[in-house]
């Protein structure tokens, strides 16, 4: 009983266990006498060339060199880091600082979860104290602050209050009354034409005269809400694939409660997927659906095709992992330490809150997450931009206790995906058996996905696949519109029914990529026109079996 009450209040306090990691690679390093000697002198080292250094900055006597952390670091770009002796001393005095800690830690470098996640955590701490961080050492704050005769701390001053008794302590990070679900997000004009008690689906009004004979199904994640697919018009990849000619129909799942605790993996894919694509073929009267599928659902996607499901034409996949020998930052939260800890969690609600997996998200990337907007609103008083992904970011959705812990034991903790051995709904897994073709998306900043993963990932297919790389990150590389920023990184004419090959290593196949100055919403509609069937008069919306319920985005995206 004492173990598990120390079990229970370590999840509450502690549920990813840095403190413990951190303690422990403490330990690891006391052990190490001499790495903590080296350490300790290249950090003396460092700090005795400051004063110099600060002098030759005082009286323009030549170049002052920076560490390379401070000219990496975007935070530090204004002048008077370089410029002025004191903001030089106190950001070459932080690194300096900074960079000793993070040695220590890897001078204890025994157990490689501990390392990872003491890293992080000293990292984390260290961001959270940085000088930008603070209006007293930030040159920004300071400027700002007498140019307005002090207005801007006290905005900044009431925002942090306001965020404190509303948003228990997080900056406002977006302007929440910019955008609408159903209004000027999520509004491309459809139908729901079904719905059960863990999805609604929705078809959407062709825009074309005419269109091809293969509709197409939209699997979002469940653990953000289903219109990342939908965000805004012109940046829409419903929209775009719907002006490009196709019928396409989409998954909105229901947010989960605590009457959903015993919701599986399995029934994601049953009355999910499977319950998607019998709607689609009854009202289209097609033999084959594409799935175009992002994140989560880009996996069960996956999934589906690998049991064999012949109703599955394409595949399309975005920032999706199959493969989880290298889940990049998430390992540190997926390890079976952590993982029983956030099975006690969920135990009480019956779910994972959307709150705590955003959080999870948001610590990931703190300085663009957290920390910058507690300068721009707490220290600038800025008011928050109107910008729709951190919108759509915003409108966090929970997980279902069963659900969430199968999912993450099985494929994040065993990796039994890639191995060939998942079973779902009693079939076993074989992504190397599904017959059709493949386009793969990774984003080369993706921090939830590394776009290395998605490529071995991609593999497992076995061949008819494209893989492409992407500008952006995570979302950022879904929500890709033509732009001037945009590029994509591929290997072969997207045209070609033969694919190019992929070998092992994907440092290999990017060195072998072409960049091309679009987007890899261009070179996926060449890639699946050809493969989307002849052109015909479009469907009705919805059918006798399936009449339209309500208008898009329907009831779920609102819960």
């Amino acid at each position: 009983m004492k173990n598990s009450l120390v079990t229970r209040l370590s999840a509450e306090i502690d549920p990813v266990g840095f403190l413990g990691a951190t303690a422990r690679a403490v330990g690891a390093s006391a052990k190490n006498p001499l790495g903590v000697a080296r350490a300790t002198g290249e950090f003396a080292s460092r700090m005795g060339k400051i004063p110099g250094a600060a002098t030759r900055v005082t009286f323009g006597i030549g170049d002052a060199p920076r560490c390379p952390e401070s000219t990496r670091d975007r935070r530090f770009s204004d002048v008077a880091w370089s410029e002025n002796p004191g903001y030089y001393t106190i950001a070459e005095t932080y690194f300096a600082a900074r960079s000793y800690a993070l040695d220590l830690i890897e001078v204890g470098g025994d157990d490689s979860t501990d390392t990872a996640k003491a890293r992080a955590f000293v990292e984390m701490m260290w961001d959270a104290i940085s000088p930008y961080n603070s209006p007293f050492t930030n040159p920004k704050v300071l400027i700002k602050a007498i140019n307005t005769g002090g207005k801007s701390l006290a905005r900044g001053a009431q925002h942090a209050l306001s965020d404190a008794a509303t948003r228990n302590g997080k900056p406002l990070r977006v302007d929440m009354d910019a955008f609408t679900v159903g209004e000027n997000m999520a509004c491309t004009p459809g139908q729901v034409v079904y719905r059960n008690e863990l999805m609604e689906l929705i078809q959407y009004a062709p825009q074309t005269e005419d269109v091809h004979a293969v509709p197409m199904l939209a699997s979002p994640p469940w653990i953000n809400k289903y219109y990342v697919m939908d965000l805004a018009p012109d940046r829409s990849l419903i929209e775009w694939a719907i002006r490009h000619g196709r019928t396409v129909f989409a998954i909105s799942y229901r947010n989960p409660d605590a009457d959903m605790s015993s919701v599986t993996f399995d029934d994601y894919l049953e009355l999910g997927i499977r319950s998607a694509l019998e709607v689609v073929q009854e009202i289209t009267g097609a033999p084959k659906v594409d799935l175009t599928a992002v994140c989560l659902g880009g996996a069960m996607a996956a999934i589906a095709a690998g049991t064999g499901d012949d109703r599955i034409g394409n595949l399309t996949l975005i920032n999706t992992l199959l493969d989880y020998s290298n889940t990049g930052q998430l390992g540190l939260m997926t390890d079976p330490e952590t993982l029983d800890k956030l099975e006690i969690l969920m135990s009480k609600r019956g779910y994972l809150p959307g709150s705590a997996m955003a959080d999870t998200f948001d610590i990931l990337r703190a300085n663009d997450l957290i920390f910058d907007y507690w300068v721009s609103r707490w220290m600038l008083g800025e008011e928050p931009p109107a910008f729709d992904l951190l919108t759509w970011n915003e409108d966090a959705t929970n997980m279902p206790a069963s659900m969430h812990i199968q999912y993450l034991r099985q494929l994040y903790g065993e990796n039994l995906l890639a191995k060939g051995e998942f079973t779902i709904c009693g079939e076993t897994v074989d992504l190397s058996k599904f017959s059709g073709d493949v386009y793969v998306v990774g984003a080369v900043n993706d921090h939830v996905v590394p776009w290395t993963s998605s490529y071995t990932g991609a593999r497992l297919f076995g061949s008819g696949i494209r893989y492409v790389q992407s500008n952006g990150g995570h979302i950022a590389g879904i929500v890709n519109p033509p732009n001037k920023r945009s590029w994509t990184a591929a290997v072969g004419d997207p045209e070609e029914l033969e694919q190019a090959a992929m070998p092992a290593d994907p440092e290999a196949w990017r060195e072998a990529a072409t960049v091309q100055e679009n987007s890899w919403w261009e070179d996926w509609v060449r890639w699946n026109t050809p493969r989307a069937g002849e052109r015909q008069a479009p469907p009705t919306m919805g059918s006798k079996a399936n009449p339209p319920l309500e208008a898009a985005p329907g009831s779920y995206v609102r819960s």
